[in-house]
């Protein structure tokens, strides 16, 4: 397992307060509103349900009984509860909730060592539409792959892993030989950004395509990873020189 540590920045001008806003958005939201992920009826009802995003209404279901395959005890899961704002704004909503600590912790590891290098080039303001644009374009394409490879359109969707990769995407981009520190098993080493960044990407793609007419991979959204990873690649020098200029 690759994972990132941090990075080389030397060359970073300004303080990212966005980044660092946005990092202790998504803490709040976990711990106060989601109860550290307990709160399954606000959880439910903020999260992105492709059925409603295409529809453009709530869908309510009723509880179900769930057994687990592993102790073969019962339980009941929630049903989907009624929005309480536009089933379109739930692409913004569902970026900042997350279904566990690791998933939270992992997405804010790597939002703090790549987000503030891609704001200072980009600037604060550009920076937030950059994240929150490719973040509701990153939901969109995990919502129209589940439609198109026939998933289930009632399972919610939600973290700020589609966000994230398009900030890695504008990384890569803009800092193609920044070193990025690595840590793998006992060792630390350093490696270009389009390195650490391409293999990343190789494999949420691997994955991603593994996965095509099932259902997701243990819960991960390989299609909302890949969205948002074009389209920051697609996006991200188009706001870099509107902030230059």
């Amino acid at each position: 397992m690759l994972l990132p540590i941090g990075d080389d920045n030397r060359d970073r001008r300004s303080f990212p307060f966005i980044n660092y806003i946005l990092i202790v958005t998504n803490i709040v939201v976990f711990v106060f509103l989601q109860k550290l992920g307990y709160n399954v009826h606000f959880t439910f009802s903020y999260a992105i349900i492709p059925a409603e995003i295409i529809s453009g209404h709530d869908i309510v279901t009723d509880n179900q009984a769930i057994v687990d395959p592993l102790s073969g005890q019962s339980f009941e899961m929630p049903g989907l509860q009624p929005t309480p704002i536009p089933v379109l704004l739930t692409l913004i909503t569902g970026m900042f909730m997350h279904g566990g600590l690791v998933h939270l912790g992992g997405n804010m590891l790597y939002l703090w060592i790549f987000g503030d290098n891609v704001e200072d080039r980009l600037g604060h303001f550009n920076y937030l539409l950059f994240y929150l644009l490719c973040g509701v374009l990153s939901g969109l394409s995990h919502v129209f792959s589940t439609l198109f490879f026939g998933q289930n359109l009632l399972t919610p969707c939600l973290g700020a892993s589609g966000a994230i990769s398009a900030v890695l995407a504008g990384y890569m981009v803009l800092f193609p030989h920044k070193r990025i520190f690595i840590w793998m098993l006992l060792f630390v080493f350093s490696v270009p950004a389009f390195v650490a960044i391409g293999l990343w990407f190789l494999f949420q793609l691997s994955n991603g395509l593994g996965t095509l007419g099932g259902e997701q991979a243990g819960g991960v959204a390989y299609a909302a990873h890949i969205g948002g990873f074009i389209a920051g690649l697609l996006l991200i020098n188009r706001f870099a020189k509107r902030y230059h200029r």
